[in-house]
């Protein structure tokens, strides 16, 4: 039997077509378990300067990093963002052991100026300020240099704790 004869013979054929499944099977498997540790997530709130992140889930976050996460519910986050607001992004401001404080409206970790809270809301609401004190061990300061930005200065988010966190994130746009 000649080389291309061999090939086309009906145990060559079934070989490729297993050894194709195969590898399509190991394929699959390989994609699943890179979706389950990362994201591709679309920014639509002004408080971040970038429009998409790369978020890698289960990464423990470091000051300086963006982290996405579910907000708490509140009638003050549902007038503004409704019933099932999308995640948000915010930068770690403050990580466990930390200690904020606030003089007037403006925040601080350990002693370093990093927000100043507004009095009221973009609808007029009076903003209730978040509590102070140690960052609780799980727990993230999480603020933005944006003026409008709803994060952790408010008591309507405060801490935010691992169990709300989704992942860090990168921007890539």
């Amino acid at each position: 039997m000649s080389g291309a004869e061999l090939l086309r013979s009906p145990l060559a054929v079934r070989l490729t077509l297993w050894g194709g499944l195969g590898a399509l099977v190991l394929a699959l498997t390989a994609l699943a378990g890179f979706a389950r540790g990362h994201a591709l997530m679309i920014n639509a709130s002004p408080s971040l300067p970038y429009w998409a992140i790369w978020l890698e889930r289960g990464k423990a976050p470091e000051r300086g990093d963006i982290v996405l996460f579910d907000p708490p519910a509140s009638v003050l986050l549902e007038r503004h963002f409704g019933k099932a607001p999308q995640p948000f992004g915010k930068r770690v401001a403050g990580v466990p052991g930390d200690m904020v404080t606030a003089r007037g409206r403006t925040f601080f970790v350990n002693g370093r100026a990093v927000a100043v809270a507004k009095p009221a809301s973009r609808l007029g609401e009076p903003l209730a300020l978040s509590p102070t004190g140690t960052v609780p061990p799980g727990c993230y300061f999480v603020t933005t240099q944006h003026k409008d930005g709803f994060d952790s200065r408010y008591a309507a988010i405060g801490w935010i704790c691992r169990n709300r966190i989704l992942g860090t994130g990168r921007p890539i746009l």
